[in-house]
């Protein structure tokens, strides 16, 4: 396991009056996940940044990239949703096995268990705080992204590691 302690974000003097420094951070993670084919999140220890934030892919919301039909580098029909000093706040008792992957250790796979939903308490890129409910896949990327903000790889909970190439 990774251990570091990382830094939270100051929302109101950094984030609501748009600080360039923030703005450029935000930049940088999505154009790093834009940048992978099947990359759905990014957190900021990812791009070497000890700040709490992470994304979100819009190209989970788009039913083609999740059926593995589409062409992933065609143009996003939602955007990227940030996630600055990330809270979970519920999640539920019920678990489910999923396979995970990570752009930090890539071609590694695994399955974990992890809880089907989840809710999050988080700041927007504009400073304006709000509540995410998320179920299935989204769940378990809440719960991968905020792993990596405590220190933690999914390797560190996986069964079944293996390698993939593609």
């Amino acid at each position: 396991m990774i251990y570091q302690w990382l830094s939270g974000v100051n929302v109101t003097a950094e984030t609501k009056n748009r600080k360039p420094k923030i703005q450029k951070i935000l930049k940088d993670m999505s154009e790093a996940l834009d940048s992978q084919n099947d990359g759905v999140a990014i957190a900021a220890p990812q791009i070497d940044v000890s700040l709490r934030i992470f994304i979100v892919s819009g190209k989970i919301f788009d039913k083609e990239f999740m059926d593995g039909t589409s062409n992933t580098r065609s143009i996003k029909t939602h955007s990227n949703l940030f996630f600055i000093n990330p809270v979970i706040t519920k999640i539920s008792k019920d678990k489910k096995v999923m396979n995970e992957g990570c752009l930090s250790v890539r071609p590694i796979y695994g399955k974990v268990r992890r809880a089907t939903r989840a809710t999050v308490e988080a700041y927007n890129e504009k400073g304006k705080k709000f509540k995410m409910n998320g179920s299935g896949l989204l769940a378990h990327i809440f719960q991968h992204e905020t792993d990596h903000l405590e220190g933690i790889l999914f390797i560190d909970k996986a069964k079944d590691i293996r390698e993939i190439l593609q």
